[in-house]
């Protein structure tokens, strides 16, 4: 008797293989595909709910700067001028006291930090990051909410700084931390001609860690837009870095405006996607050092964001030196 056997030659299951192989690497690639499109949705949205939201509170808060002053030229020597760059500005002299906490005061990378919570120049980038402390009076004949959601009563002097820091949930061990763009707000009322700050013990008090105001933050960058009114440049409007405009002797220019750029990611991996590490913000030429983030940071989306917030408080008249 022959025993006769239908089955599977060799060559047979291995071109079944192969097509399974074919069919399996395609239907994966397909779903990577997938889940890389949903992550890129996912995280985008993150930035669009939390940046472009923070940047339009952030631009209301700016328009705040310098109301209730009845000088509307700021410099650094304007008594409760919006933009604070000295102790002059929130009514402290330099003599016979400075004020010491220069910290808290508008800053800009590679300068000194002084204060318990004050900025540090923090970043996810090559380059720290820069603080910008505004200040206001509350003539509106109501009470109003500063920044970190305290009422501000009427005639109450506010200070509001924003900076970079680590957020309070941080646990990252590696290079990249978790940053926050925060708000600390406090108040400045006057005894005298002499500001005198809320207690340390006091919620509104000027000089605390804040509330985070805007999440997942790498860079934060600050310009000063300056108008000429007198001499030669008057009516020419340039953008300075804190620590130049404060280095001008000079024809000094006075402040209409603030430029602000940040660089910002969402939460959610990108799986399949390369790294983007450097960017330019705030005009920055193709031949500058641009901004870069840590390698070892994880693959998620970035974006930078600016806005040029016009202060409304802040008016200024050019005089021509020529007759």
């Amino acid at each position: 008797m022959n025993d006769h056997q239908v089955g599977f030659t060799l060559i047979e299951l291995m071109i079944s293989l192969v097509l399974g192989l074919i069919v399996s690497a395609a239907v994966i690639q397909v779903y990577l595909i997938n889940v890389k499109t949903s992550s890129i949705q996912a995280s985008g949205s993150e930035l669009q709910d939390a940046s472009v939201f923070g940047l339009q509170q952030l631009e209301k808060s700016i328009r705040l700067a310098n109301l209730g002053n009845p000088t509307t030229r700021i410099d650094g020597t304007t008594p409760n001028g919006g933009i604070v760059l000295t102790g002059l500005n929130i009514g402290v002299p330099n003599a016979p006291t400075p004020y010491p906490n220069i910290g808290y005061l508008t800053r800009r990378a590679g300068d000194t930090a002084v204060g318990t919570n004050g900025w540090t120049g923090i970043s996810n980038t090559n380059t720290n990051s820069d603080q910008l402390t505004i200040q206001y009076t509350n003539i509106t004949g109501a009470p109003m909410i500063d920044c970190e959601g305290a009422t501000a009563a009427v005639n109450d002097i506010v200070i509001e700084r924003y900076f970079v820091r680590l957020a309070t949930s941080n646990t990252s061990t590696t290079a990249i931390k978790d940053l926050v763009l925060a708000c600390d707000a406090g108040r400045a009322n006057k005894t005298g001609d002499i500001a005198t700050f809320t207690p340390s013990s006091d919620s509104k008090n000027f000089g605390q860690a804040g509330q985070e105001f805007i999440v997942n933050v790498d860079q934060f960058k600050v310009l000063l837009g300056s108008q000429y009114t007198t001499g030669t440049n008057a009516g020419q409007l340039i953008y300075l870095p804190s620590s130049a405009y404060l280095a001008i002797t000079t024809d000094k220019p006075v402040i209409t405006s603030v430029k602000i750029g940040l660089i910002v990611h969402g939460s959610t991996p990108i799986i399949g996607s390369a790294e983007q590490s450097e960017f330019a913000l705030l005009g920055q030429s193709p031949t500058d050092n641009k901004l870069k983030t840590d390698a070892s940071n994880k693959k998620k989306v970035r974006s930078t964001y600016e806005t040029t917030t016009l202060l409304r408080n802040a008016r200024v008249v050019n005089v021509s030196t020529t007759l």
